[in-house]
């Protein structure tokens, strides 16, 4: 059998060798029948349903365990619906009253009870049923057609998860102890899939755009995730290969393991601080066995997307609570909430919009909705006094914004403190510059804010005008392109005019390219996926600050695009690194 070669974007660092686990949608599609035997159907419909009830408990307490208790209430609701003798004998009644075969007498009795639920408007929670018997009828009837439904939190053994895409929910769920790694068909390095790799040390390629339907479930592929690389059956020769190659990656990141404990600072003691990104509080544990100096971005949307409904003020104080004490007095850079664009939230109704990037979202939607916004304000402040807090707002274009969130944190500030509750006095209040307006603008901002922290994901794709998600674009995401990095650089001197600091949070940060010109552009804070952190230190230490002052200006003054900039970072580096 001849290896099949794929390529794509490497998006997470690490090789892996295992079978095929295909995340798709299966054909769920069925004929109706006439049976003869309805005992027969009534049996088969009985070991599908108890197939069922077998996969979803194990979905549920691997949920419990991973989610807890509040998020594997769903799944509980399922396995009432699953053992409910109001739909179960009614499906039994229709197999032997009209001799159908079960497949039919489901989809049928199913749908009568989801449309019912469904028409109930004035009962939202007879509503929110409507799903859970969808959800259970079409476990049950892929069951009896003996098709298997995608489920990343029941894997169990080594596999290389490949899927169309990956939905940050589905990328939550996924084992690292058996997930080796995953591979998509679109996506990018800043795509949410590939960031929330990263975090969890899953080898990624996205962007091969055929490997689904390349590849069957159970196929050996190597993934290269350093180069991009998918092998398809490859041969006893090429696993060799790969595994020596694995190997040698392996004691390349024992020797970085070696500076979890050592300050980053440049080959002439220059010291900046390098920080991590988190999406939960579970991923404090990354940021610490990595040595990250802080948390340079905490994206609370995750709180709200794992939630059934809008998390309370308490679920909020404890999950901003744990992670502050967990860093045990190192900063902790919180982003309120940033849904919208491609972050969607079941129970919250948004419009739909030609273009929601551009749309209603993140500080736009929490301006609108003050009382939702004051919530988690609430919770931020009252969590302050167990850390070092620093609180971020998303997507501000203008000074107004700026002011407006401001003065409701400020106001939602006073009614704490007159309930009597104890809020931090040395909170740190700043913005994302992510919209280009605010970009060119810094020097006015720097008045008003304590820090910036620029995401570049965004910062990128708005200033290019680049879908950074769509392929036939792909090639105008340039983080290196000299008018990026003067934008940059005047965020950065407008901060420190000012006598404030700038960090960088969005992936250019751990960017190995990037990082010797945002060094020299004067980047006071890194922050990136908790992996990339050593590396990262690691390379800062055989850099000395003048030489990478000197090469950020030739970049920003001299070159014209970003391929100069990268064959000039290569040659500086290379220089650095050998001297």
């Amino acid at each position: 059998m001849t290896t099949v070669k794929l390529t794509g974007i490497a998006a997470s660092d690490g090789i892996a060798i295992a079978p095929v686990y295909l995340l798709t949608e299966p054909n769920l599609s069925f004929e109706t029948k006439r049976v003869e035997d309805a005992d027969a159907e009534v049996a088969r419909l009985d070991a599908a349903y108890g197939q069922a009830i077998a996969e979803v408990s194990k979905i549920r307490d691997i949920a419990k365990e991973s989610l807890g208790a509040e998020e594997a209430q769903v799944f509980d609701a399922h396995l009432m619906v699953l053992q409910d003798p109001e739909f179960t004998d009614q499906v039994k009644m229709k197999i032997k009253d009209e001799n159908v075969n079960a497949e039919a007498a489901l989809h049928e009795v199913s749908t009568f009870f989801i449309n019912m639920f469904a028409g109930m408007e004035d009962n939202p929670y007879m509503q929110e049923r409507a799903a859970d018997i969808k959800d259970v009828s079409e476990r049950v009837l892929a069951a009896l057609l003996g098709v298997k439904l995608p489920s990343p939190a029941t894997i169990d053994e080594e596999v290389v998860v490949i899927a169309h895409d990956l939905t940050p929910s589905d990328t939550a769920q996924l084992n690292k102890d058996f997930v080796k790694a995953f591979v998509t068909n679109i996506g990018g390095r800043t795509s949410h899939s590939a960031i929330m790799a990263r975090s969890l040390e899953i080898p990624a390629i996205v962007g091969t755009k055929s490997i689904t339907e390349t590849v069957k479930d159970g196929d050996l592929l190597i993934v290269d995730a350093l180069e991009g690389i998918v092998l398809l059956n490859p041969t006893e020769d090429e696993i060799k290969e790969y595994q020596a190659k694995a190997d040698a990656y392996a004691a390349q990141k024992a020797e970085w393991e070696k500076l979890v404990a050592a300050p980053s600072v440049t080959k002439d003691g220059h010291h900046v601080e390098l920080a991590a990104n988190i999406g939960t509080p579970k991923d404090v544990k990354g940021v610490l066995e990595n040595g990250a100096e802080g948390v340079g971005l905490y994206r609370t949307e995750f709180l709200y997307m794992d939630s059934p409904d809008f998390p309370t003020e308490d679920d909020q104080y404890e999950a901003y609570k744990t992670v502050l004490e967990s860093m045990d007095g190192k900063g902790v850079v919180v982003r309120t909430m940033d849904i919208g664009g491609d972050k969607e939230l079941p129970y919250l109704t948004l419009p739909e919009e030609m273009n929601p990037f551009l749309g209603y979202r993140a500080i736009r939607i929490s301006l609108d909705r003050k009382e939702m916004f004051k919530t988690q304000l609430r919770a931020l402040l009252r969590a302050s006094v167990h850390g070092d807090l620093r609180i971020m707002f998303p997507m501000i274009a203008t000074l107004q914004e700026f002011r407006a969130a401001k003065a409701i944190l400020d106001e939602t500030k006073a009614e704490l403190v007159a309930e009597g509750i104890e809020v931090s006095d040395s909170i740190q209040v700043g913005i994302m510059i992510e919209i280009p307006a605010a970009a060119v603008l810094a020097h006015q901002f720097a008045k008003e804010v304590d820090f910036f922290s620029i995401g570049t994901n965004d910062l990128i794709q708005y200033t290019m005008a680049a879908d950074r998600m769509n392929e036939q674009v792909s090639y105008l995401y340039q983080p290196y392109n000299p008018s990026i990095l003067t934008l940059i650089k005047h965020v950065i001197e407008s901060s420190h005019k000012e006598g404030k600091w700038t960090g960088m949070c969005g992936e250019m940060a751990g960017d190995q390219i990037a990082v010797p010109l945002l060094l020299g552009m004067g980047l006071d804070e890194f922050s990136m996926s908790a992996t990339s952190v050593l590396k990262t230190r690691s390379l800062i230490s055989k850099l000395n600050l003048t030489d990478m002052q000197a090469l950020a200006d030739k970049a920003i003054n001299e070159c014209s695009t970003a391929e100069e900039v990268v064959e000039l970072v290569n040659a500086a580096v290379e220089a650095a690194q050998n001297n």
